[in-house]
């Protein structure tokens, strides 16, 4: 048999062009468009809602959004989805709690978010668990991505947070290391007084060392100075506002303390509880300071938060504070966020200002380009059997960076398990 030889120029791109092929294969995929018509949008923007709309995504960004007065006649896109009237929403944010860190908190093993020696540098974000069985979970309640936030050790800081997509995938930790997380208040030994002195003493110390670099030392003594440590540089940062603080605290002397900060060092404050936000509302909205809490926080849970109420979110949004909702508790129960919500405008809030609550307003404190249906935003969108904020309202359809995602979970799982009709017992049927 005689042997055809192939020069090497040839060989390599008969070897390459599969290699095109597949990838060419992956971004048509990948650049799968689609058109959401006859849509209630809350687009969360100056445009309000509008009414039999039309959005259209591609490339995981929102490319168009058509009143009905505008909408092409014919649109050229790879799949069309008639909402037939369905409410349409950005897609909500959690933030605060510790998802894909923490399994069952029960069982020691499975829990990543705290850790004794953790201090400011402690990035939890290595340890987020894209294939937790409580990512889809979540999913049910409409939430797309989250601030996963640690819970920190023995130092003053409890670490920095970052932000994660609910796709579920390896690349979903979209953000690193973009706040930096303070507990203070009541002390279960010594005094809360401590916490904000150190902490004052911390920036104090930063700015004064920053200052005395920026004097214009001669070339061998700046060569002698040491580069600044890993917690020195994420100091420096807040110092600049590159990095929002955000400071678990609910006493309003403890909230006063923290807004004296901001203003004395130009911090980028984000107060998260403050159970006595109510009692200093003036202040706060002097300050610009946004407010993290929870809606159905109406009981005291200590001495320092005895003005927890139902009606304190209607009045700091009234007031013109920036609210964000985030549930207590931990990674379980953040579906639940849009009862909150819920509960929220039964108690005054107006509906938009609960809806902002779960999404404009978390991605204008925490940066992301997400949050409204508008063009350039991500397409982080969900589509509602009904309204959000009602009990028996389900998610339809979502999508996370402009691609379809299920919200099927290990519960749905089970029950399907556990109902199916066999001859074997139930536990064996699948």
């Amino acid at each position: 048999m005689k042997l055809i030889q192939i020069n090497k120029p040839i060989l390599n791109a008969l070897v390459t062009i599969p290699f095109v092929l597949c990838a060419f294969i992956t971004s048509t995929v990948q650049a799968k468009s689609t058109a959401i018509t006859h849509a209630t949008v809350y687009t969360l923007t100056g445009e309000g809602t509008i009414e039999n709309a039309t959005v259209i995504i591609d490339q995981g960004k929102i490319t168009q959004v058509y009143s009905s007065d505008n909408t092409p006649e014919n649109i050229n896109t790879d799949e069309i989805i008639d909402a037939k009237g369905r409410i349409l929403t950005p897609g909500f944010i959690g933030s605060m709690n510790t998802l894909g860190l923490v399994e069952v908190s029960a069982v020691a093993r499975s829990r990543d978010s705290k850790d004794k020696k953790a201090d400011i540098t402690f990035d939890a974000s290595l340890a987020f668990n894209p294939k937790s069985t409580l990512i889809a979970y979540t999913r049910k309640g409409g939430i797309t991505s989250n601030i996963v936030a640690p819970q920190g050790g023995e130092d003053l800081f409890a670490g920095q947070s970052f932000v994660v997509d609910l796709s579920g995938e390896f690349n979903s930790v979209t953000d690193r290391q973009n706040a930096v997380i303070v507990h203070l208040g009541a002390e279960t030994k010594g005094s809360r007084a401590q916490k904000l002195q150190a902490l004052d003493y911390k920036f104090e110390d930063a700015q004064k060392a920053l200052a005395n670099k920026s004097k214009g030392k001669k070339a061998k003594e700046a060569a002698k100075d040491k580069e600044p440590k890993r917690d020195e540089l994420v100091i420096n940062a807040l110092l600049a506002g590159e990095k929002p603080l955000i400071a678990y605290a609910d006493r309003a002397t403890d909230l006063l303390a923290l807004i004296a900060l901001k203003q004395k060092y130009g911090l980028d404050l984000v107060l998260v509880g403050a159970s006595d936000a109510v009692l200093i509302i003036d202040e706060i909205v002097a300050a610009n300071v946004p407010i993290i809490l929870s809606a159905i926080d109406n009981l005291p849970s200590s001495f320092d938060s005895l003005h927890a109420n139902l009606s304190n979110m209607a009045m700091l949004t009234k007031a013109g504070v920036k609210v964000i909702l985030a549930p207590e508790g931990d990674s379980h129960n953040i579906n639940r966020l849009r009862f909150d919500a819920g509960v929220a405008v039964a108690n005054g809030v107006s509906r938009t200002d609960a809806l902002s609550a779960l999404t404009a307003n978390v991605a204008d404190v925490f940066k992301l380009n997400s949050g409204r249906i508008q063009v350039g935003k991500k397409a982080d969108l969900v589509l509602w059997s009904a309204d959000p904020f009602e009990l028996s309202t389900k998610v339809d359809s979502m999508w996370i960076n402009g691609e379809s995602v299920s919200t099927r979970s290990r519960q749905d799982d089970l029950r399907d398990r556990y109902l199916t009709k066999s001859d074997m017992p139930k536990a064996y049927s699948k």
